[in-house]
C-alpha cells in the first residue's frame, strides 16, 4: 500500500495547493517551494530509508514510516500558516520517500521468478487507485473552500491507520535474513561482497544504476508535474475550478486502469520489452501534444490518452520491475532509494521552478521542455534493457555458489 499512499499524498497535496494559495494569501513562489519540499523530503527519505532496510530489514522501516505519514497528514490537515505547511510535508514527505523502497522490495522478495513482475504490477495498481481515490475526494469536496483540506488528508490519515495495522502482522523478508546469514557465513566470499554499497559502481551493476536513475529522472520529471500542478494548471490555464479539474482528469482513468492490469500480464514475459518501446514512444507524445497545440480541453484528451499509455508501460511498472531484477539482495532498498532520492530531488528542482516558469515562459513552452527530458530517460532505458530485460539477480542469488 506504499503506493497508494504515495499517490494519494502528492495528489491531494497538488490539489491542497489552490486551497492554500486561495485561503492562505500564498504567493507563488511559495507555492513552489511548497510543492518542491514535498518532492525533496520524499528524495532523502528514500535515500535514508533504503540504506536502513539493507541494514536493519525491510519490516522496522516500512513499520516506522507510517507513524511518520500519518503524523505529517495530521499537520497538513490543521495547518494555519506557511510554515505550518512546510513542516506538515516535510514530515510526511521523509516518511513517504523512506517507506517505498522496503514496501517494494518485501513485495519483490516474497514472490517468485513467475509472479514477481505480476505483483510489483499490482502495486503500481495501487498507485492508480490511490490518485482515483483522492481524486473522488476533490471532485467530492473541492469547493468547500479551507473545509476541504480536512476530507483531503483525513483519507490520507485513515488509510494510513489501516496499512499500520497490517503492516504489524508481516514478518521480516526470508530473503534478506538469508542473504544476511550468508554474508556472515561467507566472509568476504559472493554473497558476503554483495553488501558493499561500492559495488553499485562497478561492473555488472553500474551500468543498470546509470541506465535506470537516467530513466526515472527523465520520465519523473513529466510524472512529477502533472502530479503536483495538473489541478492547478487546469485551473490557472484553462478555466476550470478545483472540483470540475478532478472530474475531467478522471476520463482518462479507465485507459490508464486497462493499461495496468495489462502490464500485470505481460510483466513476467520476455515481450514486456515491446510494450515498453510503444508505450515509451507514447509518453514523449504526450507533452508534445500539449507544446504544439496548447493547453484546453481537447488537448487534455489527446495528452490524456498518451499518457495513459506511457504509465503503463514506460513509467513506474517498468522501473521497479527493472529495479528489483537489478541488484542483489543486501543492496537493492539501497539502490532503489538512491535512484528514487535522485529521480526526486531533480523533480524537486523543476518543481520549485513551475510556476515561475509558467508565469515567464507559459505551458506551452514548458511541456516541450518536458518532451525533451522524458526522451532522454526512455532513451537511455530503451539502450541499457534491450539486452539485459531479461536478467535476474534473484536467479544469480539462488544458483549454486562454489568458491
Amino acid at each position: 500500500m506504499a503506493s497508494y499512499i504515495d499517490a494519494a499524498a502528492i495528489t491531494a497535496f497538488s490539489a491542497s495547493l489552490v486551497i492554500f494559495e486561495k485561503q492562505l494569501g500564498l504567493s507563488a513562489g511559495q507555492v513552489g517551494i511548497a510543492a518542491s519540499a514535498l518532492t525533496l523530503t520524499m528524495a532523502i527519505g528514500a535515500a535514508v530509508g533504503g540504506r536502513l532496510g539493507d541494514r536493519f530489514g525491510r519490516r522496522p522501516v516500512f513499520v516506522i514510516t507510517m507513524f511518520f505519514i500519518i503524523g505529517g497528514a495530521l499537520a497538513l490537515m490543521t495547518a494555519q500558516d506557511f510554515t505550518a505547511i512546510l513542516l506538515g510535508v516535510a514530515v510526511m514527505g521523509f516518511a513517504i520517500g523512506a517507506d517505498l523502497p522496503v514496501s517494494l522490495a518485501t513485495i519483490s522478495e516474497a514472490a517468485n521468478d513467475e509472479n514477481r513482475g505480476r505483483l510489483l504490477g499490482f502495486s503500481n495498481l495501487l498507485w492508480l487507485i490511490g490518485i482515483a481515490a483522492n481524486g473522488i475526494c476533490v471532485a467530492l469536496f473541492g469547493d468547500l473552500g479551507r473545509n476541504a483540506i480536512y476530507f483531503i488528508f483525513g483519507h490520507v490519515v485513515l488509510v494510513s491507520v489501516i496499512v499500520l495495522l497490517a503492516r504489524l502482522t508481516i514478518p521480516e523478508s526470508q530473503l534478506w535474513l538469508d542473504a544476511r546469514a550468508a554474508r556472515k557465513v561467507d566472509n568476504g566470499a559472493r554473497k558476503g561482497e554483495s553488501a558493499k554499497v561500492s559495488i553499485l559502481f562497478r561492473a555488472p551493476y553500474l551500468v543498470p544504476f546509470i541506465g535506470l536513475s537516467i530513466f526515472y529522472v527523465g520520465t519523473s520529471i513529466l510524472g512529477n508535474t502533472n502530479g503536483q500542478y495538473l489541478s492547478y494548471m487546469m485551473v490557472k490555464e484553462a478555466g476550470f475550478t478545483v472540483s470540475s479539474a478532478a472530474k475531467f482528469s478522471f476520463l482518462s482513468l479507465p485507459l490508464v486502469l486497462i493499461g495496468f492490469l495489462w502490464f500485470m500480464r505481460i510483466a513476467d514475459k520476455p515481450v514486456r520489452f515491446r510494450y515498453f518501446q510503444f508505450g515509451a514512444v507514447c509518453f514523449v507524445l504526450m507533452p508534445l501534444v500539449i507544446a504544439t497545440f496548447g493547453f484546453s480541453a481537447t488537448t487534455l484528451v489527446f495528452a490524456f490518452f498518451l499518457n495513459a499509455i506511457g504509465a503503463s508501460f514506460a513509467f513506474e511498472g517498468m522501473y521497479r520491475v527493472w529495479s528489483q531484477q537489478s541488484f542483489p539482495t543486501l543492496v537493492r532498498t539501497t539502490a532503489q532509494g538512491t535512484i528514487i532520492a535522485i529521480a526526486r530531488l531533480v523533480a524537486a528542482a523543476a518543481a520549485s521552478v513551475t510556476p515561475l516558469l509558467l508565469q515567464e515562459i507559459g505551458v506551452r513552452a514548458l511541456y516541450g521542455i518536458l518532451a525533451v527530458t522524458t526522451f532522454i530517460g526512455v532513451a537511455a532505458a530503451w539502450v541499457v534493457f534491450r539486452s539485459r530485460d531479461q536478467h535476474s539477480e534473484f536467479e544469480v542469488e539462488a544458483a549454486p555458489f562454489h568458491p
